[in-house]
């Protein structure tokens, strides 16, 4: 289809030989002499572009601009101009033009500034293919080369980067190609954790990362500085893609001095890696000194309730007890409110640990609600559900008020998620958990291929339930279904995102530290 191009100028004549080069590229050319025909022309006429003169007798390229904003905001407008003056430009700018061209204009100045705007998707798809496709064969052979913890990291990294870059293309095949190749990747991560796991946990791996339980040691308690206060926003069930999502507007406030990858603890969970991070010890080991407080799966009551005393309690045995901190848990929109009225007077505190429960909660609305499972589909769809939710969330509204204080701010999180496709049978007795990316309990039958099992909970940090109980965890997009009903239970959390598994989205997650920009 013939691209419809409208010329806006009182000087027409002296434009006729740039409308000849246009028209023999394969543009259809119109023109019109000022504001009000250009007006009356794309009310009836479809046009594609519009190339407009800033300066005409009558209504002026500003005035015109504005009322064709009016009537269909999204047409691309080039102003062309013989004024530099800056206020013009900025004007122009903030009027949302979609490119500025000094007169005199040359015909490939023009072109390319049309190559730009109409082919851009299609440029950038192609070019994104082609660098993929370079980079596929080094992405291949890192992950054959056996991979240590840090070099899992970057490849990760990069899986990501891809995943976000694919989002420009529109090859079916090449997101194909992709898929392929993240599903290798996370069977591979799969082996690697069953292989290290337990001995980064018994202090034996070589290359032992950062984990749930010594995330504060390592990258909270450093950054304690005198004078200046730190805010460490834990953002629960935030996968790095989701970060990386949300990250431009995080950088539009605070200056980002380091993106680092921690390690989540299995059981991928809120009750198991969240109470590690705060209490700064192995779930087995919070079992043992906080026997009132701590509860099984299959005890009644929260499992999440006394996180601001085991903080305090770890500040206390680093040393950190003088400190002035505070807690806050968001868990619904008033309480978010009440942050962005309060986050000032935080503003005098060392350390404010504040806790968002939207993506987890996210989560799990959109396994039991047919209007989001429509709204967040893919991991596309879900990233941009997440990247709405913080432009429009009091917590990106309370971070706008500190931006311009003497601060420091950590962005974490406590685990990811997995979109999961691929069901197993697991058979246990009444004791069995019921979450279906992990289960522990006796006597379980289960396909040994389909799971990652560890008899001796010990061995993993994690408590004993009761005598006999082993844990086994589901691997990269799996799922756990017990054979009464199950393709009922097969059917309905197909497609979902959960946690409490080993994949590559649910254990390598983001943390990153930044600064005010001032």
């Amino acid at each position: 289809m013939t691209i419809q191009i409208l010329w806006v100028d009182d000087e027409m004549d002296s434009l006729k030989s740039n409308i000849m080069f246009l028209e023999n590229k394969g543009y259809s050319v119109e023109t019109v002499s000022n504001g009000y025909d250009a007006l009356e022309y794309i009310k009836n006429n479809h046009v594609d572009v519009i190339l407009l003169d800033e300066s005409m007798p009558g209504m002026t390229g500003l005035e015109t601009l504005a009322q064709i904003k009016e009537f269909n905001s999204t047409l691309p407008v080039v102003m062309i101009t013989k004024n530099e003056a800056e206020n013009i430009m900025e004007e122009a700018i903030g009027s949302q033009i979609t490119d500025y061209l000094i007169k005199p204009v040359n015909p490939n100045q023009i072109l390319l500034t049309l190559k730009k705007i109409l082919d851009k998707k299609s440029l950038v798809s192609e070019k994104t293919t082609q660098a993929y496709q370079q980079e596929f064969r080094k992405l291949f052979l890192a992950l054959n080369s056996n991979p240590d913890y840090q070099e899992w990291c970057e490849l990760y990294k990069k899986l990501v980067y891809w995943e976000l870059e694919m989002e420009k293309t529109d090859s079916p095949e090449m997101m194909e190609i992709f898929a392929s190749q993240k599903e290798e990747a996370n069977n591979a991560f799969c082996k690697y954790i069953e292989k290290n796991y337990s001995k980064w946990i018994n202090g034996k791996g070589n290359d032992a990362p950062v984990m749930s339980h010594t995330l504060m040691t390592e990258h909270v308690f450093p950054q304690l500085e005198k004078g200046k206060s730190l805010f460490v926003i834990l953002i629960d069930n935030l996968r790095f893609d989701q970060w990386k999502a949300v990250q431009h507007k995080f950088a539009d406030l605070f200056r980002i001095t380091d993106e680092d990858i921690v390690c989540a603890i299995i059981p991928t969970t809120t009750q198991y890696s969240r109470n590690a991070i705060f209490s700064g010890l192995l779930p087995v080991d919070i079992e043992k000194k906080y026997p009132m407080e701590w509860k099984n799966d299959d005890e009644q009551g929260g499992k999440n309730l006394y996180e601001e005393l085991f903080l305090k309690d770890q500040l206390k045995r680093n040393k950190l007890e003088n400190i002035k901190f505070s807690y806050t848990k968001i868990t619904n929109h008033d309480s978010g409110e009440q942050l962005v009225n309060n986050i000032l007077n935080m503003v005098h505190n060392d350390l404010n640990i504040i806790v968002y429960n939207f993506v987890d909660m996210l989560s799990h609305a959109r396994t039991e609600m047919e209007v989001l499972k429509e709204l967040a589909n893919d991991e596309v769809s879900y990233r941009s559900i997440t990247q709405s939710w913080f432009e429009h969330s009091p917590l990106h509204q309370a971070l706008k008020k500190i931006a311009d204080k003497n601060v420091k701010l950590i962005v974490a999180t406590d685990h990811g998620s997995a979109r999961v496709k691929s069901p197993s049978k697991v058979i246990g007795d009444k004791q069995t958990t019921t979450n279906i990316r992990y289960k522990h309990g006796k006597n379980l039958q289960y396909e040994n291929k389909e799971v990652i099992a560890f008899r001796e909970p010990h061995e993993i940090g994690l408590p004993k339930p009761n005598f006999n109980s082993s844990f086994i965890f589901a691997k990269h997009d799996g799922y756990l279904c017990y054979p009464n009903n199950y393709n009922h239970f097969v059917n309905y959390f197909k497609n979902t995102f959960q946690h409490g598994g080993v994949s590559l989205e649910e254990m390598l997650i983001p943390l990153v530290k930044m600064e005010s920009k001032s």
